[in-house]
């Protein structure tokens, strides 16, 4: 039947992966019309040309709580389950956006969490604009790295109970997982040899500014000690002369 999993299909977290979705869910997406148009009969090599016509992610919105496509290509995907290497080609890849979200919310599903945070971490760099269609049924802008951040660290996206992952630290404390470098951590190295160079330059540029006060410091002083000097000695001359002229008008007195 066109609802029932592959033959032959590898449990999920211990069990069916269709189960992951939870049965009211999956009951709508087995009713809607996209389901019975579009995911009719679709392999892992075909659903490809599908998600690249994608428009917006997200789960179920309206009153109905009406499936939305990306969410029903989730349920297909977990039905045929495409081979890892397929889900990590639609995650590397980078010219369909909409591709990447649905391999990464997939691989968020049903990977293991040394999978999930070594192909979708690197996802943070990517900024792009994607649509995201909201419970009541209206659009919101969101971003590929913000998506990336809830599909590692919330506990339900688009209406859906994400399996448990087990916290990063506790892999690095295993050595299982080396310790994440952030793209920031570049950004601050730059920004601060940027600073470090401003401020040699700077003092750089002071240094002959200090000299140049130093030598007019010098020659200002210079100039003051001759002023003074010569003012000294013009005083001095000044009293000779006084006290010349005081010894030719005194009277001789004799004894």
């Amino acid at each position: 039947m066109a609802n029932t999993t592959r033959k032959g299909y590898e449990s999920v977290h211990g069990t069916n992966p269709q189960y992951i979705i939870e049965k009211i869910t999956r009951s709508k997406i087995y009713e809607c019309l996209y389901w019975k148009q579009h995911c009719f009969a679709l392999t892992a090599e075909l659903i490809i040309d599908v998600a690249v016509k994608l428009k917006y992610c997200g789960g179920t919105y309206g009153g109905l709580r009406k499936p939305s496509p990306f969410i029903c290509l989730i349920l297909k995907m977990l039905q045929i389950q495409p081979s890892k290497d397929i889900i990590i080609e639609f995650i590397r890849q980078s010219d369909e956006k909409y591709l990447r979200i649905l391999g990464a919310f997939y691989l968020r599903l049903t990977g293991s969490a040394l999978d999930i945070y070594r192909y979708l971490e690197p996802l943070y760099v990517d900024y792009r604009k994607i649509r995201q269609r909201r419970l009541d049924g209206s659009y919101a802008i969101a971003h590929v790295d913000e998506l990336i951040d809830d599909f590692l660290h919330k506990d339900y996206v688009f209406e859906i109970s994400l399996p448990h992952l087990t916290k990063r630290y506790t892999l690095e404390e295993t050595k299982q997982l080396k310790p994440r470098v952030s793209a920031l951590t570049d950004i601050d190295k730059d920004l601060q040899e940027a600073h470090s160079h401003k401020q040699e330059s700077e003092q750089q540029s002071e240094k002959p500014k200090i000299k140049k006060e130093c030598r007019d410091h010098d020659r200002g002083h210079g100039h003051h000690h001759h002023h003074v000097r010569e003012a000294e000695i013009v005083k001095v001359e000044a009293d000779r002369g006084r006290v010349n002229d005081a010894k030719k008008s005194a009277p001789n007195i004799e004894f």
